[in-house]
């Protein structure tokens, strides 16, 4: 964990939490067995997805955190860049049910959830279910539909089901929705709004590639895909395992109080417009989570906020026209968040 001078910045001292970070009850013999099978099993899952995706280990890792952290992730870059290779490439990793959504103007919200029919054999209405039942949903280009269609994800992607006719239909489990969004070619596009944004536990972008790793792509890529090639390397009930283990990571009163104070920082904030909402602080929370186990804890530290703070709170607030004025990004001002709120001091 960092030092609190380190925490502070610009060398401003950290003022400590009032609560120190109270050490965890030991863990039981299957809470061992469990996060051991995650960090095994996501080093497997993190191995077979940067054959595929060349030098971007962060981006990867910060993936496989979502998934298990219960979470839907939005990729945001300019074109080219593997946004829809990322997405499938983890779909692919998981031996799985697996949909893919291109999203176009003329794309129906029942298209998405499904549709209910009348079936002449029974004289009775059936349901048809849509692209979203499945463990992985891979939507290309979301900005690319209507609002009415985008709206067609809240429910799914808060709650996990679909309301058709007055029934609703649960989605499988696990489940997670990657989209992707190209923020330069903005013409004939939908932009999310904030509560669409605000259901994607995380945003990342990928950025161009290293010489060295394009150079990598070159090889891997030139003639065949590499992801023609991946395997599963594990499947559904695995994952839902991992995910309960993911759950039952210890997490201190003071580490609770810091993941509140720090989104409550955004919304108090003269560099923001809009904070972080109460959900965002409860995503941080299961992401910081997610995070400590696949670091092989069962324990969260501020560390694990503070790695995951900026992919999943930046793309939920909105800077001020003087912020934007100065150049800064969402992620600059939740830098400067984080050097400012108290980090809870370390008892163990």
């Amino acid at each position: 964990m960092h030092d609190q001078d380190a925490a502070a910045g610009d060398g401003q001292p950290a003022v400590p939490a009032a609560a120190p970070v109270s050490s965890p009850a030991p863990a039981r013999e299957g809470e061992v067995a469990s996060l051991e099978l995650v960090t095994r099993v996501a080093g497997q899952l993190s191995r077979a997805m940067n054959s595929v995706i060349e030098g971007k280990p962060d981006v990867v890792r910060t993936a496989i955190t979502v998934l298990l952290a219960e979470g839907h992730l939005l990729l945001e870059d300019v074109p080219g860049v593997g946004k829809t290779m990322l997405a499938k490439t983890l779909a692919r990793s998981i031996d799985c049910s697996v949909r893919r959504v291109q999203f176009t103007p003329d794309l129906l919200p029942s298209d998405i959830t499904g549709v209910s029919v009348f079936n002449q054999d029974v004289r009775d209405f059936e349901f048809r279910p849509g692209a979203i039942f499945a463990n992985v949903v891979v939507g290309d280009e979301i900005n690319r539909a209507s609002p009415k269609t985008q709206s067609a994800l809240l429910e799914c992607m808060e709650e996990g089901q679909v309301t058709v006719d007055g029934q609703t239909y649960g989605l499988p489990r696990p489940f997670i929705v990657m989209a992707t969004q190209n923020p330069i070619e903005m013409e004939g596009t939908y932009p999310l709004p904030e509560a669409q944004r605000d259901r994607f536990m995380a945003r990342i972008s990928l950025g161009y590639p290293s010489t060295r790793a394009e150079l990598a792509m070159l090889d891997t890529h030139g003639q065949t895909s590499p992801l023609d090639k991946l395997e599963p390397v594990t499947d559904a009930d695995t994952i839902s395992t991992m995910v309960r283990a993911v759950r039952a990571v210890y997490t201190s009163p003071a580490i609770k109080q810091y993941v509140v104070d720090l989104t409550s920082s955004t919304r108090t904030s003269t560099a923001l417009r809009l904070g972080a909402s109460p959900r965002a602080t409860l995503q941080l929370l299961r992401a910081a989570r997610a995070h400590a186990a696949l670091e092989g804890r069962d324990h969260v530290l501020p560390d694990d906020v503070q790695a995951i703070a900026v992919a999943v709170l930046a793309h939920r607030i909105i800077p001020t026209g003087e912020t934007q004025l100065a150049r800064k990004s969402t992620a600059d001002v939740l830098h400067d968040l984080m050097r400012r709120v108290p980090v809870p001091s370390a008892n163990r």
